[in-house]
């Protein structure tokens, strides 16, 4: 049956917390179509109407185009469990964290009209020992399509991983991570806490697309900011207090090696909310010293899910458009660098600081010229990147920069694959910068997935040195 509109709703399937291991399942098995979909809100509407209108909406804000579907304004003396279920988990479960979830009110609670979900370290057996909280709303108020918006502010601290995130209620739909499909709506690094990310992760293989807002001033620890998402069958578009800054409409849904789901899998499937405060893990690092436990607390002030009365499924994929070459071959545009450019925005070459990293860059002289004032703690913390780079397999790549420095130190280039998991196509190379120029030429097969959007990195940070680098003659060219 071809339904061309499909109307809000809200569905009962069951899934672990995450994209856990599943059997493998048949395409007739895994295919959530418009039929299904449709049937599925004839059964749960009503029921999902009469909850979102048992708590008074009098207070929360109208948006144009949207019904409210239901929220939770944390009013109460407790956790409403008829919207929440606090989630366990032992340590380590994934991304190598160190803290366990559990039920415990001292790690999920309401005060003063917020929701707090808090680490506590501990000790236990001789050793440091982290709980924390985690709250889902799965199976209780999942839904498919819509706006969600959060109000929350973030903890301070090295180690520290606040997120509000959803995932996919039945992900037998697709098969476990990453085939699933996960909506990050925010995540915040406590060490950064200036820099928010949105972004939808997707595949397989592992792909992702992220969107990132540094603030100028201030921090999203400061206060209280507004996180939110708008999907839709064909599209997801992030804001930050009402900012839009993100969208994503390109992902697939496909087992290595073989055909992709049809689009706009895996985002057409019923969807819940969850947010949690981790500790340690590979992105964010452990806690050190300078942690402060007793400020480490993840904040929420409400959650609000809306829907529009009737979205459109019958949606394409869009075309993938490839960077062409100039005409001397160069994939990288203005690798010569005889035009100023505006560093801080997407066209052509982008200058970038994370963790700690300070420093700056300017064109000058056929040059690009990069200053550091702290090297940061991770190697991207000064980094300066060309994206966009066709990328195609079975082609052979070469890539060439002259580069010297005041004084002798490491840097790192790669080629990396910021929506493809960040894989490497070029593997970071260190390489050590003379005081005079030098030419600089590296090599590469690709072997992986056609991608439209490769990306040159030169990575300054954490190598012992904040001594300024000059780039000059950088191309990026297809040899074979």
């Amino acid at each position: 049956m071809n339904i061309k509109k499909i109307c809000a709703l809200c569905a009962a399937f069951v899934l672990l917390t995450g994209c856990s291991p599943a059997n493998t399942t048949s395409d007739e098995e895994t295919k959530p179509t418009e039929t299904t979909a449709a049937e599925t809100t004839e059964e749960t509407t009503e029921e999902t109407t009469e909850a979102a209108t048992e708590k008074p909406s009098d207070e929360v804000p109208e948006i144009e185009g949207y019904n409210l579907l239901w929220h939770d304004e944390f009013d109460g003396d407790e956790l409403d469990e008829t919207i929440w279920t606090r989630e366990v988990r032992e340590p380590g479960w994934t991304n190598q964290e160190l803290q366990e979830y559990t039920t415990s009110t001292d790690n999920v609670f309401v005060r003063d009209g917020k929701l707090i979900l808090k680490a506590i370290k501990t000790e236990k057996d001789g050793a440091d020992y982290y709980t924390s909280g985690k709250v889902n709303s799965q199976n209780k108020k999942d839904f498919m399509y819509g706006k969600v918006v959060v109000s929350a502010k973030v903890p301070e601290g090295q180690g520290l991983w606040p997120a509000i995130w959803m995932m996919p209620q039945d992900e037998q739909f697709y098969g476990q991570w990453p085939k699933c499909g996960e909506i990050d709506i925010m995540e915040v690094l406590g060490s950064s806490v200036d820099t928010a990310y949105g972004t939808v992760h997707y595949g397989e293989p592992h792909a992702e697309q992220q969107g990132t807002v540094v603030l100028e001033n201030g921090s999203y620890a400061d206060s209280f900011h507004e996180f939110s998402v708008e999907w839709e069958p064909g599209e997801m578009r992030f804001y930050i207090d009402g900012e839009h800054y993100h969208t994503v409409n390109d992902w697939f849904s496909a087992v290595n090696g073989e055909d992709e789901k049809p689009y706009p899998a895996p985002f057409n499937q019923p969807f819940f909310v969850q947010m949690n405060l981790a500790v340690g893990g590979t992105w964010p690092g452990n806690p050190d010293e300078t942690t402060d436990f007793d400020k480490a607390e993840f904040e929420i002030d409400y959650v609000r899910v809306y829907q529009k009365p009737e979205y459109d499924t019958n949606v394409k994929k869009p075309e993938t458009n490839y960077r062409e070459a100039l005409e001397d071959g160069n994939f990288i545009y203005n690798g010569d660098f005889s035009e100023k450019e505006d560093l801080t925005d997407d066209i052509n070459w982008k200058f970038l600081l994370f963790e700690g990293g300070e420093g700056a860059a300017e064109i000058r002289d056929n040059m690009m010229v990069i200053t550091s004032e702290a090297e940061g703690t991770v190697d991207y913390s000064v980094q300066l990147v060309q994206p966009e780079l066709p990328m195609i397999k079975g082609k052979k790549y070469r890539v060439t920069f002259d580069a010297w420095a005041d004084e002798e130190r490491d840097i790192v280039v790669c080629v990396s694959a910021p929506t493809a998991g960040w894989i490497r196509y070029l593997q970071d190379t260190t390489l050590t910068v003379p005081t005079e120029k030098k030419t600089f030429t590296y090599e590469f097969d690709m072997n992986d997935r056609n991608d439209p959007n490769g990306r040159l990195e030169f990575n300054l940070g954490h190598r012992g040195s904040t001594a300024t680098v000059y780039l000059a003659n950088v191309r990026v060219e297809e040899i074979k």
